[in-house]
């Protein structure tokens, strides 16, 4: 499928995954310990059919790709490509206040000022997928 990718947003200690489809939108999104990343990775690919994964290019990018780079499904390898990660843990610090706006007396201070309660490397790789797919 060439209107869907496996979008990873790497770490050294978690990993945003998404997988995300030109037309249809995120139909999967997490964040993983790094150690499972492939293995994610692996069963994303064979559900989904899918051949190409995309990568950002700054934190941990170079090891992620190289694990990444071991894995065989169904005897074929799949396409890696870095992306470009620019501002994009910004952008989803902004999608998850969209997402989940703050409630209570927390509404009242600006999310910008806020820090999101948990990780969003899930959102990182859902933006670096739309980046890609040019949506």
């Amino acid at each position: 499928m060439k209107d869907c990718v496996v979008a990873v947003d790497p770490g050294s200690e978690k990993c945003g995954v998404a997988v995300v489809h030109k037309q249809k939108g995120i139909l999967y999104k997490a964040v993983v310990p790094t150690p499972e990343l492939a293995g994610t990775v692996e069963r994303l690919i064979a559900e989904h059919q899918l051949n190409r994964v995309i990568v950002g290019d700054r934190t941990s990018s170079r090891s992620a790709r190289k694990r990444l780079a071991e894995i065989t499904v169904n005897g074929n390898k799949p396409d890696i490509l870095a992306v470009d990660e620019h501002r994009s843990s910004d952008a989803a610090r902004k999608r998850y206040w969209q997402e989940h706006p703050p409630r209570g007396w927390k509404r009242l201070i600006p999310v910008t000022m806020q820090v999101p309660p948990v990780p969003v490397d899930d959102y990182v790789a859902v933006i670096l997928a739309e980046r890609f797919l040019g949506m």
